[in-house]
């Protein structure tokens, strides 16, 4: 015979389901029904955790750089404005590609706040994991870095914290030596984990004429990487009609090799020479971001070519997430 459930003690206070916290999954849930979290309240924590956000960060200002700094970009931070004003003692809060030690956010000595976008997260909601994180450092002792967790089911989103209206200009960097004030006085454990970075880190530029297109520099060849914010099919099909008309490269040496697919936005993807650097892409990207534009309007049926060409361009994409 099963075994009987514990009874809850009349005497004992319940609590909503919004003062429920979460622990371990086989500790009794907090909200005294004598079951383990798991088979309780954590059923939901469970859920949020397998249900992917295709799109973390729809709804946020610079979508598109969100996505290029979570998968593309080596080292880049972003101040960002919280919705209602920064607590007090806290100056600033700064979004971070990564940070020392993989932390996922670090309270500093003078109460600013870094939080890093390419952490492993708990859930299937990329957003959600961030906001927990962040509103933690907020709290956390100045001088001491922010942990990972379970994050609660219910918890607020990015898009409940950030200030909606407030621009998001990323700055890219040559190297990681925005993680410490002071290099040369940093622990042995930051600085090697600050040289091991730096190493690793790929040459990467913005570009300042179009939105969210990213040069970057490898031993073979160069790339521009553009995140994009227009809908998959939409922008295959526009894309497939510069490809089978010749016109959807960036000049001579250049060529669309295909795109990635993350956090529910394509991302093109060209090779370009050695020789090219990010100051050469400007013009041509803004010419092709023109070209573009007049793609996606146009509503007609593909030709043949041009369906195949979007077949090739289809079998060329890779999933990041």
């Amino acid at each position: 015979m099963a075994k009987k459930r514990p009874q809850t003690k009349a005497g004992k206070q319940q609590l909503k389901d919004g003062e429920i916290p979460v622990v371990g999954a086989r500790e009794p849930c907090p909200c005294g029904s004598g079951r383990r979290y798991k088979a309780c309240h954590g059923r939901a924590a469970a859920h949020a955790v397998t249900e992917l956000v295709h799109r973390p960060f729809e709804g946020l200002a610079g979508e598109c750089d969100w996505v290029a700094l979570r998968e593309l970009v080596p080292a880049a931070t972003v101040e960002l404005t919280l919705k209602g004003g920064l607590p007090e003692g806290v100056p600033s809060v700064t979004l971070a590609t990564v940070l020392p030690m993989a932390w996922p956010a670090l309270r500093r000595d003078d109460g600013s706040v870094l939080l890093a976008l390419q952490n492993d997260t708990s859930s299937g909601d990329l957003s959600r994991d961030l906001a927990d994180t962040l509103q933690r450092a907020l709290a956390a002792e100045p001088g001491s870095p922010v942990a990972a967790r379970r994050v609660p089911a219910d918890g607020p989103r990015l898009q409940d914290v950030l200030d909606p209206e407030a621009a998001f200009e990323p700055a890219v960097h040559s190297g990681f030596e925005f993680w410490v004030p002071d290099a040369e006085n940093a622990t042995p454990e930051v600085s090697a984990s600050l040289e091991r970075a730096n190493e690793a880190a790929i040459p990467t530029v913005l570009l300042s004429g179009v939105d969210a297109a990213y040069w970057c520099e490898t031993p073979e060849k160069n790339h521009l990487r553009w995140v994009m914010p227009h809908a998959e099919e939409q922008l295959l099909d526009a894309l497939a009609r510069l490809h089978a008309a010749g016109t959807s490269s960036l000049g001579e040496g250049t060529r669309l090799v295909g795109s990635f697919r993350a956090h529910g936005l394509m991302v093109p993807v060209w090779d370009l020479p050695s020789a090219m650097g990010a100051e050469e892409c400007e013009k041509p990207a803004a010419e092709l971001a023109e070209r573009l534009a007049k793609a996606l309007a146009s509503d007609a049926p593909l030709t043949s070519e041009e369906r195949r060409a979007r077949g090739g361009l289809t079998n060329r994409q890779v999933t990041l997430s």
